[in-house]
């Protein structure tokens, strides 16, 4: 199985392509492998329709490019800034609007449970997060960016729950 997993943002997004492969012959051991990651990042000097169809337009070309089944993000969670809140509601909105329209199975996951499937601990920090996706599975070095490990880590949370079921 593979999967497109996106860290919504409307500045910033962490984009990547997971795969689930067996492992072994009998196939009854499998291995999550990362495919492709990237943060994609739009311009703050563009209008915001513009950042929005860059935004569309990017999933569609990784979609298009290495063909998922599904789409994986991560529910919205703000307590803080209603501005970015809504800018981040209408990429995320953007972001499955792509996915869907090209058929894409969409499942979402909130910041809570991504954290509990990759460290155990529902209050997590960023370090501790990145370093479990690190020993989790094997990231290409040029990966640096949190929203990046992000989307790794919503991807791999949605294989840990999806192996369950």
């Amino acid at each position: 199985m593979k999967i497109i997993s996106i860290d919504p943002g409307y500045e910033r997004l962490g984009i990547a392509v997971l795969e689930k492969l067996a492992h072994t012959q009998c196939a009854q051991v499998e291995k999550e492998v990362l495919v492709y990651s990237e943060c994609f990042k739009t311009s703050s000097k563009l209008p915001h329709h513009e950042r929005l169809a860059l935004i569309g337009n990017k999933i569609k070309e990784v979609i298009k490019k290495y063909k998922p089944e599904a789409l994986v993000t991560e529910k919205l969670f703000f307590s803080g800034n209603q501005k970015t809140a809504m800018l981040v509601a209408e990429a995320r909105g953007v972001i499955l609007y792509a996915g869907s329209s090209l058929g894409l199975d969409i499942f979402e996951y909130t910041p809570n449970s991504v954290k509990i499937a990759i460290t155990g601990y529902g209050r997590s920090e960023k370090r501790q997060m990145i370093s479990m996706v690190k020993k989790l599975i094997v990231v290409n070095s040029k990966t640096n960016s949190d929203d990046e490990f992000d989307a790794i880590a919503i991807g791999l949370t949605h294989f840990a729950i999806h192996r369950q079921r």
